[in-house]
């Protein structure tokens, strides 16, 4: 009888829970990714040059990943993260189609900050709830894995479905922005309707807290993600390089499909195998990776690279974006997840404005190589700097080394 208990609250190997927060993320995923995947395109048709395009991706990520750290410590000190959730996935529903309305750069950028303050009220509590419904079982890299292959589930669908807009109304970019507000207010109805609170013990609710009550491995670890983040400019940059080297318009969506195609069937096979050797070791691998990847999108020259290098962008992304969350759960206290992976989200949100603005900066004072070379060098050092931090894990018998 509890076998089949157990059965009923699993959907496709993990708790039910855990698959509806991924159905939640598919499809607000699907509506951010209809946007993000033409917005480049259709702020080029509004004037604006590679920098400003990259300066406003940077203040809306950053300027609102301050709230990534208020929210997740928030979320511990009253011990609930729905709420964070409908009001974070709520807004973006809401704010999405503005889009179609919009006539300049700056408009642009309003509706953008605002949509992002949104993703930064949710995302703490969310990868707090993930990971508090991964505790009893220890499946922490399955489960943050399948919330990323969810996630990049949509923004496989979001490309696809604005790639068939734009090739029934070519150069039509509002009406991709006017569709995109469906799937997002059937993400809000799932959060609101199927996704449960995480429950806690009181003794496991924040109480007063420092930054020094944190380990220092997690500082070790934030200071590696600035640096490998500070060369990971916007990506924003990728598709306007796709589009300078020949790939059509109505195809730019198309790379980011690749992109997240390769991420969906590589996301829950490498978290999954970080459970069992341990994520300091395939988050090296996924950075080498990276620097491969930047380095050959300097170089490239022809679209079909182009697409090559979208699909191993994608084994990258699948390598490091939930198993570098699910090393923070493990390395942070009970009491302490959502403040952790505020904190980090935040650091990766705040540091996307310097990497954007230096990105966007040597792509118009140089060429569309030199960004991407930059990149390629950060990366390196960052393997560099976590191959370290794996072997003081070893020589301190960590159990997350």
């Amino acid at each position: 009888m509890a076998d089949n208990q157990n059965k009923k609250k699993r959907i496709l190997g993990v708790e039910s829970n855990i698959f509806f927060v991924g159905l939640t993320s598919f499809l607000t995923d699907t509506t951010t990714k209809m946007v993000y995947s033409i917005l480049p395109l259709f702020l080029t048709t509004l004037g604006a040059s590679k920098t400003e395009i990259s300066l406003i991706e940077g203040i809306a990520e950053s300027t609102a990943s301050v709230l990534k750290s208020l929210s997740g410590w928030w979320s511990d000190k009253i011990g609930r993260n729905k709420p964070f959730m409908i009001i974070g996935y709520g807004i973006t529903a809401l704010l999405s189609p503005l889009f179609a309305f919009v006539t300049t750069p700056l408009q642009v950028l309003s509706i953008r900050f605002v949509e992002r303050v949104g993703k930064g009220i949710r995302t703490a509590p969310r990868d707090s709830l993930v990971a508090g419904s991964s505790e009893e079982n220890n499946n922490a890299g399955l489960n943050f894995g399948f919330h990323k292959a969810m996630d990049n589930s949509g923004a496989i669908v979001g490309p696809l479905i604005a790639f068939a807009v734009l090739a029934a109304f070519p150069g039509d970019y509002r009406r991709v922005f006017l569709f995109a507000a469906i799937p997002g207010f059937l993400g809000l109805l799932s959060i609101i309707f199927f996704v449960k609170e995480a429950k806690r013990a009181k003794s496991e609710r924040l109480g007063k807290l420092a930054f020094r009550d944190f380990p220092k491995d997690f500082s070790l670890f934030l200071l590696i993600v600035f640096v490998f983040t500070l060369g990971n400019s916007t990506d924003a940059l990728l598709l306007i390089k796709a589009s300078d080297v020949g790939v059509s318009d109505a195809f730019i969506p198309i790379m980011y499909l690749v992109f997240n195609a390769v991420s969906v069937a590589f996301a829950v096979p490498l978290g999954k195998l970080s459970d069992k050797i341990g994520r300091k070791r395939i988050i090296i691998g996924g950075y080498l990776m990276f620097a491969l990847i930047y380095f050959g999108f300097g170089k490239a020259a022809t679209p079909f690279a182009i697409v090559v290098l979208f699909a191993f962008y994608g084994l990258y992304s699948a390598a490091t974006d939930g198993i570098q969350k699910a090393l923070v759960s493990d390395i942070i206290g009970k009491e302490k997840k959502g403040t952790g992976l505020g904190l980090y989200n935040a650091i990766l949100g705040m540091t996307l404005l310097p990497a954007s603005l230096i990105g966007g900066w040597l792509y118009d004072k140089f060429n569309n190589q030199v960004p991407f070379y930059f990149g390629s060098a950060t990366a390196l050092l960052s393997a560099f700097l976590m191959f370290l931090f794996y072997q003081r894990g070893k020589r301190n018998g960590s159990a997350h080394a």
